[in-house]
C-alpha cells in the first residue's frame, strides 16, 4: 500500500539510531514503524546516514553519522532542533530507550507529546550511567509502547503507570511462503547440507542468545537422536549493539569439536533476504535457545514469528517476550529456562513432526502482519490525540 498523498494533520518526529545500514530486529522494526506511521501522519525521520534505497518510503528523512555514538546523539539533537523551527510535531517518538532523552527534550521545546517504543533491554540495562540518566527520562515520557507483555511489566516495575503503557508487537510479512524446491536444493548443496535435518538459528551471536550453551548441552543429545541433524547459524557477532556481548563462531566451533560434533554446524554469517527465506523453508526447526538474564532480556523475538510465517516451528526457553512470540503447542514448544534436556526433547519432537505444526504456525503468524502493526500504531496515536483534545478546556 503506497503512502497516502492526502494532507495529514497529525505530525510525528521519529528519532532512532536503529535503522539500516545497521542490521537487526530493532532496525527492521523501526524501518517498518516509520513506513507505517507515514500512512496516516506527516512523519520526519532522523536516523543514521544510509543510501536512499534503504530508507523507508513516506517519511522525510534526515541522516546523521552513526558512529561514534556520541556524535550521532549530538547530530540527532541538532537535526531535531532544526526540524521543529518551522514544523511543530504532535508527537516526538524515540525508536528505543536510547533516544528518549532527546525525544523528551524536543517534545518539551515544541509542545509535543513524548513517546518511547520500548524494548526489554531499554529498561533493564545494568549500567549506572544509564540508570542515572536514561531511566528517569523514560519514566517521564507521556506514552510508552512496549514490544511485548513482559516488556510492559518491566516498565511497570520501574514505576511507569499502567495507563501510560500500550503493547504493540513487532510485525512480519505473514503471507504463507511456499518453498522453492530448486532454491532449497541449491541452498543445501552450496552449504554442504545434503539431506541433513536443518536446525536453524537466526540472529546476532549475542551472549544471551545462548548458541554456545546450546552446542554444549543440547546438540550432542539431538545428534544422538537425529544423526543427520545440522545446526545452521545465520548471523554474526553484534558489532553495532550498545550492550550485547558476543559469542564468536570460533568459540562455538571449538566447543563443538570438544563434543565431537563439529561437522554438525554450519556458520553462514549475514545473508541476503532471499537466502534467509530459503533457509527458513529448508529448515525443520527454528532453534532459539535464549538464556534467561534479568539484565539482558529478550524483549520479543521477531525471528520466531518470521519462522512461523514460513511454517517452521520454534523451540525455545520461556523467557522474556518469547512467551508472546511463540505459542506453546501451536507455533512451537517452550521449555523452562535452563532446562536443556527438555529443550532437546522439544527439538527432536518438532523436527520429526514439522508438518504437524506447519499450518498452525502460519496461522499464528498472521496476527503479527505489519499492516496490523500499523493499524495498532494508528489507533494509539490518533486516539491519544483525540483524548488530549477532549481533555483540553476550550478557551
Amino acid at each position: 500500500m503506497p503512502p497516502s498523498t492526502e494532507p495529514k494533520s497529525l505530525k510525528i518526529l521519529h528519532i532512532t539510531r536503529n535503522l539500516p545500514p545497521l542490521v537487526g530486529g530493532m532496525e527492521k522494526l523501526n524501518w517498518h514503524m516509520a513506513q507505517e506511521l507515514s500512512r496516516f501522519a506527516d512523519v520526519r525521520l532522523i536516523g543514521p546516514d544510509s543510501p536512499p534505497s534503504s530508507q523507508p518510503e513516506g517519511p522525510n528523512f534526515f541522516g546523521a553519522q552513526s558512529k561514534p555514538l556520541w556524535l550521532f546523539l549530538f547530530l540527532a539533537l541538532a537535526r531535531s532542533i532544526a526540524c521543529i523551527k518551522n514544523w511543530r510535531p504532535d508527537y516526538v517518538l524515540a525508536g528505543s530507550g536510547l533516544m528518549s532523552p532527546i525525544a523528551l527534550l524536543i517534545a518539551k521545546l515544541s509542545g509535543a507529546k513524548s513517546v518511547t517504543y520500548a524494548h526489554g533491554l531499554d529498561i533493564t540495562v545494568n549500567h549506572f550511567v544509564y540508570k542515572l540518566l536514561w531511566l528517569p527520562t523514560i519514566r517521564k515520557m507521556d506514552l510508552i509502547i512496549a514490544n511485548s507483555q513482559p516488556t510492559a511489566q518491566l516498565a511497570r516495575n520501574i514505576g511507569i503507570p499502567s495507563e501510560k503503557i500500550s503493547v504493540i508487537y513487532p510485525g512480519v510479512e505473514s503471507s504463507a511462503i511456499e518453498p522453492n524446491n530448486h532454491a532449497i536444493k541449491s541452498f543445501k548443496e552450496t552449504n554442504n547440507l545434503k539431506d541433513g535435518t536443518i536446525l536453524l538459528s537466526v540472529g546476532r551471536l549475542a551472549e544471551r542468545k545462548g548458541i554456545l550453551e546450546f552446542v554444549r548441552y543440547s546438540l550432542p543429545t539431538i545428534v544422538g537422536e537425529i544423526p543427520n541433524a545440522v545446526l545452521v547459524v545465520i548471523g554474526d557477532v553484534p558489532m553495532e549493539s550498545l550492550h550485547a556481548k558476543g559469542q564468536s563462531a570460533q568459540s562455538i566451533i571449538e566447543e563443538a569439536q570438544r563434543r565431537g560434533i563439529a561437522n554438525h554446524i554450519r556458520f553462514l554469517g549475514r545473508v541476503s533476504d532471499h537466502t534467509l527465506a530459503t533457509a527458513y523453508c529448508a529448515a525443520s526447526v527454528h532453534v532459539f535457545p535464549v538464556k534467561h538474564n534479568p539484565h539482558d532480556p529478550e524483549g520479543f523475538g521477531m525471528v520466531a514469528i518470521e519462522a512461523a510465517a514460513h511454517g517452521v516451528p520454534t523451540a525455545a526457553f520461556s523467557t522474556g517476550g518469547i512467551v508472546d512470540a511463540v505459542s506453546h503447542g501451536v507455533s512451537g514448544l517452550l521449555a523452562k529456562p535452563g532446562d536443556y534436556e527438555a529443550l532437546s526433547d522439544n527439538i527432536v519432537e518438532l523436527a520429526k513432526n514439522k508438518e504437524k505444526y506447519k499450518d498452525a504456525s502460519i496461522a499464528f503468524s498472521r496476527q503479527f502482519d505489519w499492516k496490523n502493526f500499523g493499524s495498532n500504531l494508528q489507533n494509539i496515536f490518533i486516539n491519544n490525540c483525540r483524548a488530549q483534545a477532549y481533555a483540553t478546556p476550550k478557551k
